[in-house]
């Protein structure tokens, strides 16, 4: 379902991924997700529903949970903490997850802020984690400086969707963090894509493609990624 729009870099740590994509494995299986926002707007945001469904849709999903960061309740939009000091909170949503659905694959999914959360989640001893999904992962940090330290610890296989014009994570330093991972990881860039894939009209016209097209290519590339490894 490639489209001009994305470019897929399916070369994993080990060598290629078969991205053949097997329905009937994800539909048997069933993963249930747990889902967790940016730093900037709530579970109910637009773009949380509609990346929600689209990943309910695509993995054959149990469900997919949201929720929202303590910061983040009760309506009052407040700067968020450091990304360390909202792990406990995330792995008790991840837990008691865990514990509603006991015999599903678990995949930690999350936009930005909240990615980086889940992949601290998923190097916690106590999580038994199938995969993670980052969308938008914010390798490069407020200062400018590379923040690789929580992708190297990671023990769960990873896939990464980004922008091509994401200026938190630019692709080349994010290329020679996954080298150094010790996971299987994969890479799918949305050409032209800012940290939340919004591709500009004018390139969107350019290359004869659509944003529901650019979208619909990622999915189906985390779709692959996730069928792949529940197979083996």
């Amino acid at each position: 379902m490639g489209s001009p729009a994305a470019k897929r870099r399916r070369q994993s740590n080990d060598g290629e991924i078969d991205t053949s994509l097997s329905e009937s494995k994800l539909e048997n299986l069933s993963p249930v997700v747990v889902f967790a926002h940016g730093a900037g707007a709530p579970s109910s945001s637009d773009w949380m529903i509609r990346w929600k469904d689209m990943l309910k849709e695509a993995l054959h999903a149990t469900e997919v949970v949201t929720f929202d960061y303590p910061y983040m309740s009760g309506g009052k939009r407040r700067a968020p903490p450091k990304a360390e000091k909202l792990v406990e909170f995330h792995l008790d949503i991840v837990k008691k997850t865990a514990a509603k659905y006991p015999h599903h694959p678990l995949i930690l999914a999350g936009k930005s802020m909240g990615s980086r959360v889940g992949c601290m989640v998923a190097s916690r001893k106590e999580t038994n984690v199938s995969a993670v999904i980052c969308l938008g992962y914010p390798l490069k940090g407020i200062n400018g400086g590379i923040r690789d330290e929580t992708l190297l610890q990671l023990t769960a296989p990873t896939i990464f969707v980004q922008g091509s014009k994401d200026s938190l994570c630019p692709l080349d330093k994010l290329e020679a963090t996954r080298k150094k991972m010790k996971v299987l990881s994969e890479l799918h860039v949305i050409d032209g894509g800012d940290h939340s894939f919004k591709i500009a009209k004018k390139h969107l016209q350019a290359t004869l493609s659509t944003q529901q097209e650019a979208e619909d290519a990622a999915v189906q590339a985390i779709a692959a990624f996730i069928s792949k490894l529940l197979e083996s």
